[in-house]
């Protein structure tokens, strides 16, 4: 005879399981970048096709500064300043493209970002940001410090578990 009883603690005690490794896996992905990161943030005109690959042009082009420079910083008072003192650089790189563009360096707001199983929370965060023409459309960012954007190209292969511990590893570097 079948005791209903029986395989009822059973599926509860399952679910429970579940219910917590759900839960454990949530909390971890959402710590991973530290508040006194740096970010940066390009927003395309629109969303069309030729703004969106507009946005990525520039992008690539300014991202390519912003990692040489990183490259130096040893430290978040060093990152700044590099930053700060290569603004008239950046700018440059993007008037070369002949596209209306705001540039802010400061305190600014970013939509959450899920990638590769982590959660990235919105909020306003110290952040270099490029909006291009009337920056109506999907935006593109990445943490410049500690430098996280090289992550992107690099990681292409990488599963979710690999891209997690390649992030805390990175991130340890630089906060220890």
């Amino acid at each position: 005879m079948i005791n209903l009883g029986e395989i009822m603690k059973k599926i509860i005690l399952i679910l429970f399981f579940i219910t917590v490794v759900i839960c454990v896996t949530n909390k971890q992905s959402q710590i991973l970048i530290p508040d006194d990161s740096i970010r940066f943030r390009v927003i395309a005109n629109s969303n069309s096709i030729e703004d969106q690959s507009l946005k990525m042009e520039i992008k690539k082009e300014v991202e390519k500064e912003l990692n040489r420079l990183m490259a130096t910083a040893n430290s978040k008072e060093e990152a700044e300043k590099l930053i700060q003192d290569s603004l008239p650089l950046i700018q440059n790189v993007v008037n070369n493209y002949h596209v209306d563009f705001e540039m802010n360096y400061g305190m600014n707001e970013f939509p959450e970002k899920e990638y590769k199983g982590i959660t990235y929370d919105a909020g306003k965060y110290e952040s270099l940001v490029i909006t291009l023409g009337s920056g109506l459309g999907e935006n593109w960012w990445c943490v410049m410090f500690p430098p996280l954007c090289l992550l992107e190209a690099e990681e292409t292969d990488l599963d979710n578990v690999e891209y997690q511990f390649f992030v805390k590893n990175v991130l340890d570097k630089y906060l220890s």
